[in-house]
């Protein structure tokens, strides 16, 4: 029998900036790897505004389902949906 590959997780997550409460949403297979890579400004988007901190994570067994989430998050719906859950 053949090995099966690894296990992956994959995470949709909000970042807070803690320069100024700024969120940013996004999508990774790897959390810390990619927090990392924010706050070393490597992150075009990112890189005027860390420090950076998770505030908020999902875990999903699919890459396209962890996107499809940060895809939500990006929408009014789901702005609400987090403003009403205290999430942000």
């Amino acid at each position: 029998m053949g090995e099966s590959p690894p296990f992956r997780i994959y995470y949709s997550y909000i970042l807070r900036s803690l320069k100024d409460n700024s969120f940013y949403y996004g999508s990774t297979s790897d959390l810390e790897k990619r927090l990392s890579e924010h706050n070393k400004g490597k992150v075009k988007y990112t890189k005027s505004r860390f420090p950076w901190a998770v505030h908020y994570y999902e875990k999903y067994n699919t890459r396209s389902e962890a996107v499809k989430r940060e895809l939500f998050f990006k929408s009014i719906d789901e702005y609400r949906w987090l403003k009403e859950n205290k999430i942000i």
